[in-house]
């Protein structure tokens, strides 16, 4: 198997960039066009549970804009041609406080999509 072959790191750096992009101006399409459209897609946050694509846009329609964040350290790894982890710490605008956040991204026919999502701030009990 191939580990992070330049090409496939390059499209999932790109796709990473794009859902960053999206959740600092609160695009909702654009972020739900980046997660696989399935039950199967969960996403877990700093105060949700989301079981399912349908659960994670709700969430999204009702919860007003993500608070702005500067990127840390972000660390990309493609295992063969099909899977991809993303792990990236991030702070909170005002705040010295740390999250990180993982994700797995699964290339699909129409691209790369996120099929699984955690979050979670340092110093939280959630």
């Amino acid at each position: 198997m191939t580990i992070d072959d330049p090409v496939l790191v390059a499209e999932v750096t790109a796709a990473f960039e794009a859902y960053e992009r999206a959740l600092m101006t609160d695009d909702i399409p654009a972020m739900d066009a980046l997660f696989h459209d399935a039950p199967t897609t969960n996403r877990f946050g700093v105060g949700e549970v989301l079981w399912g694509i349908e659960a994670i846009r709700e969430f999204r329609k009702g919860r007003g804009g993500s608070p702005q964040r500067k990127l840390g350290h972000v660390a990309i790894t493609v295992y063969g041609d099909r899977f991809a982890t993303v792990d990236a710490e991030f702070f909170r605008e005002g705040s010295d406080r740390r999250g990180r956040q993982s994700q797995s991204w699964v290339k699909f026919p129409d691209g790369w999509k996120v099929v699984s999502a955690h979050v979670s701030l340092e110093g939280t009990t959630h």
